[in-house]
């Protein structure tokens, strides 16, 4: 079973502390099917995003700040599902499905894949993680990310640039990847 799938299983096993306020949340309500598409009762409710995710009040990390000069999180998890083929498929809006293939700038918490304070692939997530096992939101919420050059690791925000990559149909569950990225001030 591969990393990222784990890390997903996990966040939807983890249901306690602030992870519980996540799956409870009205900011963390699921989308609801596509208009047209019949829900699956195979699949549970939750599994179909959770939005931006919540900063907890407890956090000891500052959420992230607005910046004009990166993608807004907004923007990318203002997004709906549809289950196809017993898959639950993203619904990309015209503005999010205008910056695939484009070189962009994102800001967000980095969730490293590997051991080490120099990271080269690695998810940003829209909001500081609240659990080591869990991740803080639902896919629409993170960006895989590969480097060009490593990135050293920080608990604070970071801002990466690369060229950003809308997914229809990736084989982990993830809507966004970005390559050849490079972190920038």
């Amino acid at each position: 079973m591969n990393f990222l799938f784990r890390c997903a299983l996990s966040s939807l096993a983890c249901v306690s502390g602030m992870a519980f306020a996540q799956l409870t949340s009205p900011i963390g309500t699921p989308a609801a099917p596509a208009a047209g598409a019949a829900a699956d009762p195979a699949v549970p409710p939750h599994v179909q995003g959770q939005g931006a995710g919540v900063h907890s009040p407890l956090s000891p990390f500052a959420p992230l700040k607005p910046r004009e000069d990166v993608v807004p999180w907004s923007l990318l998890t203002d997004i709906k599902t549809e289950v196809k083929n017993k898959r639950i498929t993203p619904v990309y809006t015209p503005g999010v499905q205008a910056l695939n293939q484009k070189t962009q700038k994102v800001q967000g918490f980095m969730l490293p894949l590997g051991p080490g304070e120099q990271q080269r692939h690695f998810l940003l997530a829209s909001v500081p993680p609240t659990c080591s096992f869990c991740t803080p939101g639902g896919p629409e919420s993170m960006i895989e990310v590969r480097t060009k050059a490593p990135v050293k690791y920080s608990l604070n925000a970071v801002v990466v640039e690369g060229t950003f990559h809308v997914l229809q149909n990736d084989p982990y569950g993830l809507y966004y990847r970005m390559t050849e990225a490079v972190g920038v001030k």
